[in-house]
C-alpha cells in the first residue's frame, strides 16, 4: 500500500507541479491550459466577440434528422456537453475561488471564461472534422481521433495512435466523477438527515443507468431537458439572494472590480485573485481538456465550424453567466468570508438567508448537477473505451456495467487517493489535446475563414 501511495503522490505532484508567480504558487497545468486561450483568441480573430450571435443563429436553423450526418441535434449536443461542464464545480468552485482569491477572483473567472470560448470552438471544430462513422452508422469523435488522423496525414501514424491512446487511457479514469456522488450525498444528507450512503449511491447509479444504457439518443433527449432545468432552478435561487440584498449589489461589484487589481500584497494580491479565478474558470469550463468534443461530435451537421461556434456558448453560459452570477450572490450574502464555512457550505449558507427551506432547493440543484454530470461523463468514458477496445456491442455493455458499478461506493468511501488519481488523469487529458490544437492551428484558421466566406454568401 505504501508503494501505491508513493506512486499516486508522485503522479499528483507531477501533474499539479507549482511554480511561483509574484509570490503566488500556481499549477503549471493551469498555465498550460490558459496560454492557448489567449493564442487562439488572437489567431482566429476574436470569435468570442464576432461569432456569438451567429452561434445562436446556427441553433435556430440546425439540420433536421436525415439532412446531415450525426446522431443528435446540435442543440442536444450542446446541452449534453453543458451537462458535463456545468456541475458541482460551478457551485462549490465559485465558493472556493472566493475563499482563495477574494471577490476579485470572480472578475478573473469571467475574463478567463471569455477566452475559453475560443478554445472550445477550436477543439470542437477539429473534433467534428476528424470524427469517424462505425459500421452501424453511428459517429464517434474526440481528441483521440483528431490526434490519430492528423498525425497519420503528416506521416506519423504510430505517434498519432500512441497519443490518441494516451488521451483515451486517462479519459477512462478522468471520466469517473466519484466526487459528484460523494458531494451530492453530503449536501442531501445535511438537509434531509438521510444518512444511508449505500442506498443513495445505488439509487443514483440506477438513475444514471436508465440513460447510460439507453445510448446517445437517450442521452441527448435527457440532456436537452435536464440541463436548462437545473440551470434555471439554480439561477432562481441566485436571483432570490440578489433581490434580498439588492441594495448591496453596487458595492459588491466595486469589491469585485477593486479586488481584481489589488490585494494585501499589492501586485502579489492581485495576481492571487487572478490565479484563483483562472484556476476555477479553467476547471469549470474544461476548455483545453477536450472532453466536451466527444459530445459535440454527435451533432447533426456537415459543417464542423458551425458546431465549433455552438460550442463557444458553453463557457459563455457555464462560466461567464452561471459562475459570475453565483459569485456575485455569495459576495452580497457575505458568507464567503465566514472562516467556519468552506466549499458548498458557503453557498448553502447564502441560500439559507432567503428562507429556511432554500437549502432544500440547493440540495435539489446539487442532485441535478451531479446526476447530469455523471450521465455525460459516462458517455465520455464510453467513447474512450470504444477507441481502445472497439465500439462493438459487447465492449460497450462491458464499460456501461463497470461504470454503473463504480458509482455507489463513492457515496460512502473516503475518496482520498482515488480523487488524486481521477483529478490527475483528468488534467493529463489536456496534454495531448493542446498539442493537437497547436498542430492544427493553420488549418483551423483556413477553415474558419472559408466558413465565414460561405456564410456571408448565403
Amino acid at each position: 500500500m505504501e508503494s501505491f501511495n508513493s506512486i499516486v503522490d508522485a503522479l499528483t505532484g507531477a501533474v499539479f507541479f507549482k511554480v511561483p508567480l509574484f509570490g503566488v504558487q500556481i499549477e503549471l497545468i493551469v498555465l498550460y491550459l490558459a496560454v492557448p486561450m489567449l493564442f487562439f483568441t488572437l489567431w482566429l480573430g476574436f470569435p468570442n466577440i464576432r461569432c456569438v450571435r451567429h452561434a445562436f443563429d446556427v441553433l435556430r436553423r440546425q439540420p433536421r434528422e436525415g439532412e446531415a450526418e450525426g446522431d443528435v441535434s446540435q442543440f442536444a449536443a450542446l446541452t449534453t456537453a453543458l451537462a458535463g461542464t456545468i456541475g458541482l464545480g460551478n457551485i462549490a468552485g465559485v465558493a472556493i475561488a472566493l475563499t482563495m482569491g477574494g471577490p476579485g477572483a470572480i472578475l478573473w473567472m469571467f475574463v478567463i471564461g471569455w477566452f475559453a470560448m475560443t478554445v472550445k470552438m477550436a477543439e470542437v471544430t477539429l473534433g467534428l472534422k476528424y470524427r469517424v462513422t462505425d459500421e452501424h452508422g453511428h459517429v464517434h469523435g474526440g481528441p483521440m481521433y483528431v490526434l490519430k488522423n492528423v498525425l497519420a496525414r503528416r506521416g506519423w501514424p504510430k505517434l498519432g495512435i500512441v497519443l490518441g491512446g494516451f488521451y483515451a487511457f486517462f479519459a477512462l479514469f478522468g471520466a469517473i466523477p466519484m466526487v459528484q456522488v460523494n458531494q451530492s450525498f453530503a449536501q442531501v444528507s445535511v438537509v434531509t438527515g438521510f444518512d444511508n450512503g449505500w442506498a443513495y449511491g445505488v439509487f443514483l447509479a440506477f438513475a444514471v443507468s436508465l440513460v447510460t444504457l439507453g445510448g446517445a439518443r437517450w442521452l441527448g433527449e435527457v440532456s436537452k431537458r435536464l440541463t436548462p432545468l437545473k440551470v434555471a432552478v439554480y439561477l432562481s435561487g441566485v436571483a432570490a439572494i440578489l433581490i434580498l440584498h439588492a441594495g448591496d449589489v453596487p458595492q459588491a461589484l466595486v469589491q469585485i472590480w477593486q479586488g481584481a487589481w489589488q490585494g494585501d500584497a499589492a501586485l502579489g494580491g492581485a495576481v492571487g485573485a487572478f490565479v484563483a479565478g483562472m484556476r476555477r474558470a479553467v476547471f469549470a469550463s474544461e476548455a483545453g481538456v477536450g472532453s466536451a468534443v466527444m459530445a459535440h461530435s454527435l451533432a447533426r451537421t456537415d459543417e464542423p465550424v458551425s458546431e465549433g461556434m455552438v460550442a463557444l456558448l458553453e463557457p459563455l453560459l457555464g462560466t461567464m453567466i452561471v459562475c459570475a452570477l453565483g459569485g456575485l450572490a455569495l459576495v452580497v450574502a457575505g458568507t464567503w468570508d465566514d472562516s467556519g464555512l468552506k466549499g458548498i457550505q458557503i453557498t448553502s449558507a447564502a441560500f439559507g438567508q432567503v428562507s429556511s427551506w432554500f437549502p432544500w432547493l440547493l440540495a435539489v440543484v446539487v442532485f441535478l448537477f451531479a446526476y447530469s454530470t455523471l450521465v455525460a461523463w459516462g458517455f465520455y468514458g464510453l467513447q474512450a473505451w470504444g477507441y481502445l477496445f472497439g465500439h462493438g456491442r459487447r465492449a460497450q455493455w462491458s464499460y456501461k456495467i463497470l461504470y454503473i458499478i463504480a458509482l455507489p461506493p463513492a457515496a460512502v468511501i473516503d475518496l482520498g487517493r482515488v480523487i488524486d488519481i481521477i483529478d490527475s488523469s483528468f488534467f493529463l487529458m489536456a496534454v495531448p489535446n493542446v498539442i493537437a490544437l497547436y498542430l492544427c492551428a493553420p488549418e483551423l484558421r483556413r477553415d474558419v475563414k472559408d466558413y465565414w466566406r460561405r456564410a456571408r454568401d448565403r
